[in-house]
């Protein structure tokens, strides 16, 4: 592993404050005390935990010997349990990775190699996927599932308006503008046509995309320009101030509560794979699913899919390695893990898990499947991580729009100091 001292990583992980953070490990998942024990860290909700500790405790029941030792909290809490750990170098041998952490981890030291474990299965990935997955031109990192950029829609709301939503031909930004808005002036009472979500990061990243720029750069820096997030602003604003978009007060912050505006909005945008929880909390309606609008002068290969991915530490023991790479297998190879765990966290990347997926998915997540497969077909540009000192970058996003959505600022000058700040950030952590 590199040489880091606390302060560094936490400047890289762009994380403030240090301390004993995170959920206490779980009790150890089958095996015994002469076992080999494995620490697997993963992050969500009370209800993944216990679909997880299942799949864990399945996964020892079928590989006698081996203990797993589950550490798990909820994301923020991960993300400074993980700071805590690198700087102390008592990193979990198996671990997933937050998004904006991806490149942080990496300068860390903390990926270890994965196309040489023998217990690790790769067999089923074409050349050109694995090619996808590398980092600096290492293997040293695996998607355990692939989300994409999406609008859900409430396909019961739409009947009862009579109305349908653009064509795929027509499925323009302008378009959906206009017809959120018509709808708006017809709907019932109380009823938007959309909450205010500038907020989706693959959302954003997708109109970036389409505008021929990106998030991040190969080298590590922004590869957006002032002008295109200052018109990402103006796109919800035309729809706030139309009365077509929640405010900030009905849906309680820049960062959108679906279960306060889940029942009062045709539409959202967020990720592929949040139909699997947020559909079932209003089980009256039928939701559907389909990819972002896109400009009549979009980029080549816009579309795009964001990886989600685990690894193994850096400085495992070498005497754990096997059960560690058997442990990734069984997340990423295995169709039995759906059966505890579900499609919540997304499609598998494994084009064969992928189809045994629908033997077991509901009616929402067969829709996510085929929403990402559609995605993953079509032409793509390479999309790069997010890099080191980044992690705040959303913190920053959500102030702009607030600002902007508040009234507070203009939207030029809001979208001129998130750049601004976004850059500062990524550089002193360069």
């Amino acid at each position: 592993m590199n040489p880091m001292n606390r302060r560094r990583f936490m400047q890289l992980a762009g994380i403030g404050a240090l301390g004993a953070a995170g959920t206490a490990a779980l009790a150890a998942c089958g095996g015994g005390s002469d076992g080999t024990a494995v620490r697997y860290a993963w992050w969500g909700d009370t209800v993944r935990q216990q679909k997880y500790t299942a799949a864990l405790d399945a996964f020892a029941q079928q590989n006698p010997g081996i203990e797993i030792r589950p550490e798990f909290a909820d994301y923020d809490a991960f993300q400074e349990r993980m700071t805590v750990q690198t700087a102390g170098r008592d990193v979990p041998d198996v671990f997933w990775i937050p998004s904006p952490q991806v490149m942080s981890y990496h300068e860390a030291g903390l990926y270890r190699r994965l196309d040489d474990i023998p217990s690790l299965d790769l067999s089923a990935y074409s050349a050109t996927q694995l090619d996808s997955y590398r980092i600096n031109g290492e293997l040293n990192t695996l998607p355990r599932s692939v989300l994409t950029a999406a609008v859900r829609y409430n396909q019961t709301f739409l009947d009862e308006a009579g109305a349908q939503l653009p064509a795929d031909g027509s499925w323009t930004w302008d378009g959906l503008s206009e017809f959120l808005i018509d709808y708006t002036r017809d709907a019932p009472e109380g009823r938007k046509g959309i909450h205010y979500n500038a907020y989706g990061d693959l959302n954003f990243e997708a109109w970036l995309r389409q505008h021929g720029q990106d998030l991040w750069t190969a080298d590590g820096r922004m590869g957006f320009e002032v002008a295109t997030l200052a018109e990402w602003f103006e796109w919800w604003e035309v729809l706030r101030r139309a009365g077509a978009a929640t405010n900030l007060s009905e849906q309680e912050g820049a960062q959108p509560e679906w279960t306060v505006v889940g029942d009062n909005v045709l539409m959202t945008f967020g990720n592929s794979n949040h139909i699997a929880d947020e559909a079932p909390m209003f089980p009256d309606f039928e939701f559907g699913l389909r990819s972002m609008p896109v400009l009549p002068d979009a980029a080549a290969g816009h579309r795009f899919g964001y990886l989600s991915r685990l690894a193994v530490y850096q400085g495992i023991d070498d005497d754990k390695v096997d059960a560690a790479g058997r442990l990734v297998h069984y997340n990423i190879n295995d169709p039995a893990i759906l059966q505890f765990v579900g499609l919540s966290v997304g499609a598998p990347a494994n084009p064969q898990m992928l189809q045994a997926a629908y033997s077991v998915a509901n009616d929402d997540e067969k829709k996510m499947l085929a929403a990402v497969e559609e995605e993953m077909a079509q032409e793509q540009k390479p999309r790069y991580e997010a890099p080191p000192g980044s992690g705040t970058w959303r913190t920053i996003l959500g102030r702009g729009i607030e600002e902007v959505a508040l009234e507070r600022s203009s939207v030029a000058d809001a979208a001129a100091r998130v750049v601004a700040d976004i850059d500062r950030e990524i550089g002193q952590a360069s």
